[in-house]
């Protein structure tokens, strides 16, 4: 009999190649900033507007499909394993319907971009990187129902060694289409929408002949049958799915609109909005991965009918995830110039950038907390509450504090991009105590209630 292993190194084991994973991921982001910073401050704020546009509905799109990991995970501490299979054909077909959607929101972005006032060169390049990064939509969402499949099962190095591959191919066709090389044309900003469309290409094509490949994967009978859409099946994906897209909308917005808002502000201002937004963006990483691997093996213990150990789970990665925000934080803040000059050459883009990531130790924590609480909460099959906090949090206090702070003079002088990431960062410290409250209230009642359905004969 293997001895049963410990949660903290569940944990590792499972969030380390997420934390890799993700890491290549963001460094794509990361790769597309420096880049676009060597070229000029126009092209550095084009991609961080385009950026922001892309996230809003790429992620919105990506947080239905996020339904997916909690649902095997599930399924896999049940072991109903051919349910997997059934429940992934269907998340392929949701994958269609969601590109579509957001293909056209992204050829179309004019509802977007008329918050941002943008100067016509500015809003040229913009539009131009939108159009190529539309392309990688199909192939990013096939390449998400993969991931959740692969980590509702507790597989994520598939993932990580695809990611790990992309960011090479991301560095190699950045090269040749933002700088134009061996005979591309130089596209500038818009070179790195493209660039973004090839490798995802790429990407999903390895993932799917990898799955089929696999013979370990062959149990969860993926490819056993064709199905055509199956209400009940799409209907149970949305109910979880809907909730949690329209709480990474609400999150994606809250930042995209400040986005929006601080172009106002120039075209320095918005590189250097650009670049504190690259940093945060890389360095959650970290608490990304912690929240996934909690928020799977929490399925997996629900799943199993273990409620006490979903909440010990669920503790321990908060624990870990809140314990290393803090550090990093503190680290960022403290090289901030340092950490500017990274990004651009250009003095008064370094001086700002540098003034903005001070704040980043304060705001990373909050973000941290809310994020690995969020998929804690996903584990539990839980969005709906969470979206409702969201909104008032990142809404109410971060973007509109962040107007009121940033442009106005309600509350006095107008403090520019400063009011907008303190007010975010008080955003997201209301959102992450609101919903570890919620965490508390559904893992105890959860752990309270399970003796009663054992003793009725309802469970194990």
């Amino acid at each position: 009999m293997k001895p049963a292993i410990s949660i903290p190194r569940q944990l590792f084991t499972l969030s380390w190649p997420v934390l890799v994973a993700q890491a290549a991921v963001m460094a794509n982001t990361l790769v597309d900033t420096l880049m676009a910073g060597q070229i000029s401050p126009i092209d550095l704020a084009a991609v961080g507007v385009g950026a922001s546009i892309y996230a809003t509905v790429f992620v919105s799109a990506m947080g239905v499909m996020l339904a997916l990991p909690p649902i095997v995970a599930h399924h896999f501490g049940a072991q109903r394993y051919a349910e997997i299979g059934a429940d992934v054909r269907q998340s392929a077909w949701l994958a269609i319907f969601l590109s579509i959607a957001a293909m056209l929101a992204l050829q179309f972005p004019e509802p977007m971009l008329s918050f941002s006032r943008l100067e016509p060169a500015l809003e040229l390049k913009v539009r131009a990187y939108l159009d190529g990064v539309s392309w990688s939509i199909p192939a990013m969402l096939f390449f998400r129902v993969f991931y959740g499949f692969a980590m509702g099962i507790g597989r994520p190095r598939p993932i990580m060694v695809l990611n790990v591959a992309g960011l090479g191919l991301k560095l190699f066709f950045n090269y040749l289409l933002m700088f134009g090389h061996f005979g591309f044309p130089a596209l500038g900003s818009a070179g790195a929408g493209w660039s973004s469309a090839a490798v995802m290409s790429v990407l999903a094509i390895g993932a799917w002949v990898w799955c089929f490949r696999e013979q370990s994967f062959a149990e969860y009978q993926l490819f056993d049958r064709f199905d055509w859409p199956q209400p009940h099946a799409l209907k149970e994906l949305l109910r979880l799915g809907v909730p949690t897209g329209l709480m990474f909308l609400i999150d994606v917005t809250a930042f995209t609109f400040m986005a929006l808002f601080i172009a106002r502000l120039g075209a320095a201002t918005s590189a250097a909005h650009q670049i504190v937004s690259s940093v945060v963006i890389f360095l959650y990483t970290v608490p990304l991965a912690f929240g996934n691997a909690t928020g799977v093996l929490v399925g997996q213990a629900l799943g199993a009918e273990d409620p006490a150990r979903a909440r010990r789970v669920g503790l321990l990665g908060l624990q870990i995830g809140s314990g290393i925000s803090l550090l990093f934080g503190t680290l960022v803040a403290l090289n901030a110039y340092s950490i500017a000059g990274w990004y651009s050459t250009d003095e008064q883009v370094r001086h700002i950038a540098a003034t903005l990531l001070v704040i980043v130790a304060i705001f990373h924590p909050a973000d941290a907390l809310q994020g690995v609480m969020a998929q804690i909460l996903r584990g539990y099959k839980r969005a709906t509450v969470p979206m409702l906090i969201y909104a008032l949090a990142l809404w109410g206090v971060g973007l509109g504090g962040g107007y009121m702070f940033g442009l106005t003079n309600f509350f006095g002088a107008p403090l520019g991009a400063v009011g907008f990431w303190l007010a975010a960062s008080a955003g997201l410290g209301l959102a992450g105590v609101s919903v570890t409250l919620y965490f508390r209230h559904i893992a105890s009642h959860a752990v309270a209630v399970q003796p009663m359905l054992v003793g009725k004969g309802i469970g194990r």
